[in-house]
């Protein structure tokens, strides 16, 4: 079941195979590390908030579209970047470091300028929006995971070097 190695010293298959396998490169087989430990909370957060606001405004915007125009196409435009947000996080094609810190960046502006809106002229938000009350009606993810994600992004700024 073992074989000898080049030193004489008995050694499994397994290990041979398992250290033939292991390239000079450790990020090959991730984003560069984006994708994992936090990195992948953070896409899976992301994954979440995509599906429901993307379903929510959906939903609004065909049951109630004339109650509150502003908010569900608001909450529809939240649900799309968080869509991009969760692919370009996820991914490990070039360019997508860039897409995931504007998508990010675009997020974080949003929640900050909705949030301030929907107090300073609220009957413009009659109804809630994904964003509106600095996304309160998600418990503060849509204006904390911004923030985690922009840090995150900036911590793995190295790995962004990607060639084509």
């Amino acid at each position: 079941m073992s074989e000898n190695g080049k030193t004489g010293v008995k050694r499994s298959r397994i290990a041979d195979a398992a250290s033939r396998g292991k390239s000079k490169d450790s990020t090959k087989g991730s984003n560069g590390g984006r994708s994992s430990g936090l990195g992948r909370i953070i896409i899976a957060v992301y994954g979440v908030l995509a599906l429901s606001a993307t379903v929510r405004a959906l939903y609004q915007i065909t049951q109630d579209f004339s109650g509150a125009p502003l908010a569900y196409t608001l909450s529809a435009l939240a649900g799309v970047v968080y869509i991009v947000a969760t692919l370009a996080l996820a991914s490990k094609k070039p360019g997508s470091w860039k897409l995931s810190w504007y998508a990010v960046l675009f997020e974080l502006v949003g929640v900050l300028v909705v949030g301030a809106l929907s107090f300073a002229v609220p009957h413009l938000f009659a109804h809630p929006a994904v964003w509106s009350h600095f996304g309160s009606g998600y418990g503060y993810v849509p204006l904390v995971l911004p923030m985690i994600g922009l840090w995150w992004l900036s911590r793995h700024r190295e790995s962004a070097i990607e060639t084509p």
